[in-house]
């Protein structure tokens, strides 16, 4: 997984008049998120949760249902553009089941109804079958008959001919996809009597008639959806005087505990008397209403239904996904909150010492690649420290002047040491060779400290026990929206997380902007490596691993230039967020090993693992479902749970700038951060995972830099070359 880079300029561009291309890290995320939404979507439409109509039409008059259809059968044939009903024969039941499969109740019921050796007809909706095929496959398998009772369950008197057609056909699909089969019988929802029939169901009875269904509705009614006890569902459903009959049930729509007991005593009963229990064609001496699919119409039923079970299984996962995210999030704000506040109290206790005061002298390293924009400041703000200082300039082979600028200063102290373009943790290697001192500050060539810095930074080197220390890097230039946002996410995250770590034992980065090692712990672990394009977190898991105690500095506070467009941020994150991955998988042996390695290797490793990589790739799922609920509902209980996730990361953030004693006031754009900041963050997340699994190489991407950030209230001019409308990069 490891990747050798250096840092070269640019990559070429595409040849002119080559066709662009959408980039890989772009095309992999959007499809990833299409197929998300896809499988949401049908999962949606399958569970009434999209396009479904719950409304259901009052009564209407009946003078235009023909007097034969009132006073008829509960079968009504108008497939010849005649309307004819049929009653069933004496001392025949057919036993109908509205609303399944249901995965509870259906099994119930057709566990009763083998005991008994009896049929019956399940008019099944077209949602429940995409979800539980198998009941329906093992419905026909006994015997029984299935009929359509629509997709959605709407009330087809509202709906027009092109929805009618859909919601037969869509049922028509999935009862394909379960069993193999088509069927002719229908049901309508909401259906009653016979002669309930009106002026507004009657022609949606004549149109299905066209569609070649035959319309079954009933002529004893159990009213077992009211719950009202086995024994009055008993009595409605029996016949009088050894009529035959068509009754009404349910093995679906919620609790059918009495629809089973009944049923367990109605069949025996009713045989008793005589009476047989026969599928409709069978009660009317007709031809089956199954025909059997095969072809394309077979392999689009069963490709349906594949995909419906595909969206219910991705959809548990995700559910579970973030119920783990939610949990996790929860969990790192409370330990966060519990663990920074215990490390502000300990290092801000008036007594508190790391030791004895270190006042001898320390070597500062800055890597410089064409920064010739930025050094001046850099170096100048070193020479206001309080505390002696080398100043060791590396440039690594830049093309700018940034060495000339350097030596043009004149400044005491302060040397530049020149070598072809070999990479940072190179040039860093070369400045510890150089560096006289058995400190060693190391710091970016586009960062400014503040004079107390270095001296605030190298006191806990007076414990012997620590082998690095981590300072607070600050975003300088957070005037512009995406420092603002960069701003919250160097307090909130960064910092309130390094306490968090501190506290630990287990901290995964020193910042490249301000950190310091003792130079025996830099040999000792071999220097910088350029294994990974992390290599400041690199070196941070190898000075745990060999033992050292590396500390959260909070009062040393370096000001950092933050990338100033999309672009430029998406490189850099990139970078880190591959480089992070690259140092995990190096030390992995760690989890395995035992002493101080081990330690950080069972602790640090999964945190960082979890709270890095792992979690903040589930994190989007708060936002898709945050979409779907106020897209589809319930809207107000989603809005409600997602102002309470935000108010949670707020009190966080208001904690961590109070901490870090920042103004709240640019928590104002913490809302439109969490929107739009935290979505780039997870598709940059995300194509590094895809280059990570794809054994895929990523180079070192220079960043522009514009110079423009000092040191609040320090002695650094700003230095440009030209006006800051000119140098200044809009935000997109």
């Amino acid at each position: 997984m490891a990747s050798r880079t250096r840092r070269p300029g640019s990559a070429p561009g595409a040849p002119d008049g080559s066709r662009r291309r959408l980039p890989m890290r772009l095309l992999l995320p959007v499809l990833v998120l299409v197929a998300l939404m896809a499988m949401l979507m049908l999962r949606g439409y399958v569970h009434s949760e999209i396009l479904a109509d719950h409304r259901i039409r009052a009564e209407a008059s009946t003078d235009k249902v023909p007097e034969k259809i009132i006073d008829g059968g509960p079968v009504i044939d108008t497939r010849s553009g005649r309307a004819t009903s049929l009653k069933m024969p004496d001392r025949r039941i057919v036993l109908t089941f509205d609303d399944g499969p249901d995965p509870t109740w259906t099994p119930k019921v057709l566990d009763v109804l083998k005991k008994h050796h009896a049929h019956a007809v399940f008019f099944v909706t077209g949602t429940m079958t995409s979800r539980y095929p198998d009941l329906v496959k093992r419905m026909v398998d006994e015997g029984h008959e299935v009929g359509l009772h629509t997709f959605n369950h709407p009330d087809l008197s509202f709906q027009s001919k092109k929805r009618i057609d859909w919601e037969l056909s869509q049922n028509q699909l999935a009862l394909a996809g379960a069993a193999g089969i088509r069927t002719s019988l229908f049901r309508p929802p909401y259906s009653s009597f016979a002669d309930a029939m009106d002026n507004k169901s009657w022609p949606v009875t004549e149109y299905i008639g066209t569609r070649g269904y035959i319309t079954v509705v009933n002529n004893r009614d159990s009213e077992d959806w009211r719950k009202p006890g086995v024994h009055e569902i008993l009595r409605n459903a029996t016949p009088k005087n050894g009529k035959g009959a068509i009754v009404l049930m349910h093995d679906s729509g919620g609790d059918r505990h009495q629809t089973v007991q009944a049923l367990d005593r109605f069949l025996p009963e009713m045989g008793d008397k005589g009476y047989a229990f026969d599928n409709l064609t069978e009660a009317l001496d007709a031809p089956s209403a199954h025909t059997a699919v095969a072809g394309p119409e077979l392999w689009k039923g069963k490709a349906w239904i594949f995909l419906v079970q595909a969206s219910e299984h991705i959809t548990d996962v995700l559910v579970v996904g973030l119920s783990i995210i939610g949990s996790l999030v929860i969990g790192r704000f409370v330990l966060m909150l519990l663990l920074s506040g215990i490390h502000a109290r300990r290092v801000r206790r008036k007594d508190f010492r790391w030791g004895e005061p270190v006042v001898q002298p320390v070597s500062v390293l800055v890597p410089a690649y064409n920064e010739a924009k930025c050094i001046e400041n850099t170096v100048r703000s070193l020479m206001a420290s309080e505390h002696p200082i080398e100043v060791i300039v590396i440039d690594d082979g830049s093309s700018d002047g940034t060495a000339r600028i350097v030596e043009a200063m004149g400044l005491p102290n302060v040397r530049v040491v020149r070598q072809l373009n070999a990479g940072k943790p190179a040039a860093l290697n070369r400045g510890l060779a150089n560096a006289r001192y058995d400190i060693i500050v190391m710091m970016d060539g586009d960062t400014v400290f503040e004079p107390s810095t270095v001296r605030e930074l190298v006191q806990p080197f007076g414990d012997p026990r620590v082998g690095a220390v981590a300072g607070n890097a600050k975003v300088g230039n957070r005037d512009s929206l995406i420092g603002a946002w960069q701003h919250i996410e160097y307090v909130m995250g960064f910092n309130l997380d390094r306490r968090m770590y501190d506290i630990l034992r287990c901290m995964p980065t020193i910042p490249g902007a301000v950190g310091a090692f003792r130079r025996s712990a830099l040999e000792r672990v071999g220097g910088m490596s350029d294994d990974t394009l992390a290599e400041d977190t690199d070196i941070t898991m190898a000075m745990h691993r060999d033992g050292w105690r590396v500390v959260y500095a909070e009062k040393a506070r370096a000001w950092t230039e933050a990338p100033e467009s999309v672009q430029q941020l998406w490189s850099q994150r990139y970078r880190w967020s591959y480089g992070t991955m690259q140092a995990i998988w190096k030390h992995r042996r760690a989890l395995v090993e035992r002493g101080p390695s081990g330690r950080f290797g069972r602790v640090g490793l999964p945190l960082v693992s979890l709270f890095m990589v792992v979690a903040p790739l589930l994190a989007p799922l708060i936002d898709v479902f945050l979409l779907y609920g106020v897209v589809f509902g319930p809207t107000e209980k989603t809005i409600v749970a997602w102002l309470g996730v935000l108010a949670i990361q707020l009190v966080c953030a208001a904690y961590a700038f109070r901490l870090d004693r920042e103004r709240m006031t640019h928590l104002i754009s913490l809302p439109l951060q969490q929107i739009l900041y935290r979505q780039l963050m997870y598709v940059v997340l995300l194509q590094s995972w895809i280059t990570a699994l794809t054994g895929g190489r990523l180079r070192w991407q220079k960043l522009r830099r514009t110079g423009v950030v000092e040191a609040p209230g320090g002695p650094v001019p700003r230095q440009r070359a030209r006006s800051e409308s000119d140098e200044r990069r809009p935000v997109a």
